[in-house]
């Protein structure tokens, strides 16, 4: 149950008015019982004295026998002069001091009650201004302004729902920030996916107008073109079906079928996917590794992460070169390593090579710097990570699957 925190101190302070209101008739009380008393015991001193001067056999036990005693005596002497002893007091300032402390008494409460009244009202008070604020904090919140700081250290129903709007301010903050830094993103990948497109389509367009311009061009020639055409096809193709791939990622629409899958058999895979780009740089690959090493993941989509990074290798070795693959699991990971002998990467390149539509400068006219992106988001899922290390010599891809 929450706390009620402003309402227990509205109550305490009542309590604590109520207490002291109390005190102060209690008080009064005791000084006016006081004032009767003495005011009485010195008329019946006065009475006594009288009585012992006129009649001196009276004795003084006798005048405290008669004051002690519980037996109530008719007397119609008092009536003769007026006072009534059923609703009269004899000593007449007693009957003054009475009213007097009538009056008081009703004062106190009446400012007692009063107090408690304005306390009442300056709670309620608080508690509309609370709501007015929060009105107006929520009005804010509709026209989009978060910058809105509301949070309150108070635990009251409205402090609570106070701090609630300022988490949702929070929260629709960070939803506008990263609507915003989306909304960049993908003005900045349109921009990128463009520049990839406007390129190959120039040079299509470009070699199209040449075939119709020059029907009677040289058959050698006009193959020549057609081959680029294609080539410039299967490169758009590509990155089409590449951004599409990654569309999904970002919007989580992929549905990922995981199993146990031996390593080696997707390296085999993603063997056959690269063997016509090994065969015309004549690249051997040599893949070497524990047979029963293996990983929980989509099999489809972990050869199109493999391939990618195998294909990243071949474009950057030299003609008549090697790749060494290796893989092996312990305890805690399996892992892969893929290890090309080209020119490397730049250091300053490395840091980016992941991130999408990057070309590091050293990369081939033909690479469209999509794939690693995509590699590295199949990998991440599969709950991978993947590192890079290179020099002039190579470079070394290395992907450790967590087992779990």
């Amino acid at each position: 149950m929450k706390n009620k925190v402003e309402l227990k101190n509205f109550l305490l302070k009542i309590l604590i008015v109520s207490l002291c209101l109390t005190l102060v008739i209690l008080i009064t009380n005791i000084y006016e019982y006081q004032v009767y008393k003495k005011n009485f015991n010195m008329k019946i001193n006065s009475i006594v004295n009288s009585l012992q001067v006129k009649y001196p056999n009276l004795t003084e036990k006798e005048i405290v026998n008669i004051l002690n005693s519980k037996g109530d005596v008719e007397s119609t002497v008092l009536k003769k002069y007026g006072i009534n002893l059923s609703n009269k007091s004899i000593i007449i300032e007693n009957d003054n001091k009475y009213y007097e402390f009538l009056i008081l008494n009703i004062s106190i409460l009446v400012l007692g009650i009063a107090f408690l009244i304005a306390l009442f009202m300056l709670y309620l008070k608080k508690r509309e201004q609370d709501i007015k604020d929060i009105t107006k904090y929520i009005e804010q919140l509709n026209k989009k302004n978060y910058s809105l700081k509301i949070d309150s250290n108070t635990e009251d129903d409205l402090s609570i729902l106070k701090n609630e709007i300022y988490k949702t301010t929070v929260m629709l903050k960070e939803i506008a920030d990263i609507s915003k830094k989306d909304k960049l993103n993908l003005k900045k990948s349109l921009e990128d996916i463009s520049h990839q497109l406007k390129t190959p389509l120039t040079s299509i367009l470009v070699m199209l107008d040449n075939l119709i311009d020059d029907p009677d061009m040289v058959k050698e020639t006009r193959e020549d073109f057609i081959k680029d055409i294609k080539r410039n096809v299967t490169n758009i193709n590509f990155l089409v079906q590449t951004i599409l791939k990654l569309s999904k990622f970002d919007a989580n629409t992929i549905h990922f079928t995981k199993s146990k899958n031996l390593i080696k058999d997707i390296l085999r895979e993603a063997n056959k996917n690269v063997s016509t780009l090994c065969d015309l740089k004549n690249i051997k690959l040599n893949i070497n590794g524990d047979n029963e090493a293996e990983i929980n993941c989509d099999f489809m989509w972990q050869v199109e992460a493999i391939t990618n990074i195998i294909k990243n290798c071949v474009e950057h070795s030299s003609l008549n070169s090697k790749i060494d693959i290796s893989y092996e699991k312990n305890n805690v990971y399996s892992i892969i390593t893929i290890e090309d002998y080209g020119d490397g990467i730049d250091e300053y390149d490395i840091a980016h090579i992941f991130e999408r539509f990057y070309k590091g400068k050293n990369a081939s006219s033909e690479s469209i710097g999509i794939g690693l992106a995509l590699s590295k988001a199949i990998i991440e899922n599969d709950n991978g990570t993947i590192y890079v290390e290179s020099n002039k010599r190579g470079t070394k891809f290395t992907i450790k699957y967590l087992i779990i």
